[in-house]
This record gives structure tokens, sequence and C-alpha cells, in this order.
């Protein structure tokens, strides 16, 4: 789970966000939170095929997860990494769900003998069910969510409008993206400079 699909990947497939360095926040982001009701971003089966399809060189082989069980881990996701921005207590099925979906599919790591050099591969274990994508992105989630350093650098976007999470790099990173929200900041940015001058002229 290494190669995350660009930003320009993820919009071209119709999602606004993605490419985040954690599979866990991709997934997070496909539910908007600042719309009446929530947006689902999976909501309808295509859009889903094309998120999975789009995240697929990070994920372990497999077919895309059942949809109710997905939205069901997205949630539990979700609820974690929000609660933590909120500085509250995340909901225990939130937990469970996670830790339950995370052991649903055991791994083991062999030397895999298909390159040059040996090298060490995990193989998933489906062969008593489960999913392995969903599997690991839920273990993502657990490893995102129990390291502190990474959990430090997670912020919400600054637009009011926007409910888009990121892992900020640079203290300086205030929205989503640039061409979204970013743009949108400069752009009312100008227009009240502009106006202001139309005002004192």
């Amino acid at each position: 789970m290494t190669v995350s699909p660009s930003l320009d990947d993820m919009q071209r497939a119709g999602f606004p966000m993605g490419g985040e360095p954690s599979i866990a926040v991709d997934f997070a982001d496909t539910l908007v939170t600042t719309t009446e009701p929530w947006t689902d971003l999976l909501a309808d089966p295509a859009a889903a095929t094309r998120w999975w399809q789009t995240q697929a060189a990070r994920l372990p082989a497999g077919p895309p997860p059942d949809p109710l069980t997905a939205r069901r881990l997205r949630n539990a996701v979700r609820d974690l990494l929000d609660s933590h921005l909120e500085g509250r207590a995340a909901h225990a099925t939130s937990v469970e769900d996670v830790n339950a979906i995370a052991a649903t599919v055991p791994t083991s790591v062999r030397i895999a003998t298909d390159a040059a050099a040996p090298r060490a591969e995990t193989r998933w274990h489906v062969e008593a069910g489960g999913n392995a994508p969903m599997a690991a992105v839920a273990r993502e989630a657990v490893s995102l969510i129990t390291d502190p350093e990474r959990m430090g650098r997670l912020r919400r976007c600054a637009n009011p409008e926007c409910s888009m999470l990121f892992l900020a790099e640079t203290k300086r990173r205030m929205w989503c993206t640039a061409n979204l929200c970013g743009n949108r900041a400069r752009a009312a940015r100008h227009y009240q400079r502009t106006r202001s001058g139309t005002t004192d002229a």
C-alpha cells in the first residue's frame, strides 16, 4: 500500500479530494459532512467502483467490497478522525467496526522471489472470507489513528463550507486542494481588495 493516486487521478474519477498519503483519509473524504443531509460520494455504485479502482495500486488484490459494509467502515473512520479534530471521544461502535474489519483477513509475511532480489511480501488469506482491500483500509486507519505524529498533522479544510480532511506536510497548508478551496479563497480575497478599492475611490 505505497503507491498513492494523485489528486488529478482522484478528480478525474469524480472525487473532489484524494491522493493523501493515508488511504484512510481518502476514504473518510468520501463523506461530505457540511451538507444537510450529509453527502455520500460512494452512494452511486459506479462511483464506488471508480473509487476502489483508482485506489487499487495501494491495496491488495480483491473485488470491490460490499457497499453497506464499506460505508459502515467509512463512517467509522470518519468519526475517529473527526473526534480527534473536535477533541471528543469517538463512538465506541466506530472503534469496534474498524477493529473488526481489520481482523477479517489474516496476513502472513513471505519471501517473494519474482524480482532480481528476494523481498518481503504480505499475503492476504481470504480463503476463510473477508475482503482484503477493505481490511487493508481498516488496518491503515488503525495505523494512522495510533500514530501521534501523523495525527498531529491531520487537518480539516479552512473553508467552513468544506469538510475535507488532509495530512498537512507543512504548517502553512490550510486548504484541502489548491485548485478548489484554495482558488476560492484567493478569488474572495481579490474580490474584497478590488471592492475595497472601488469603495475608496
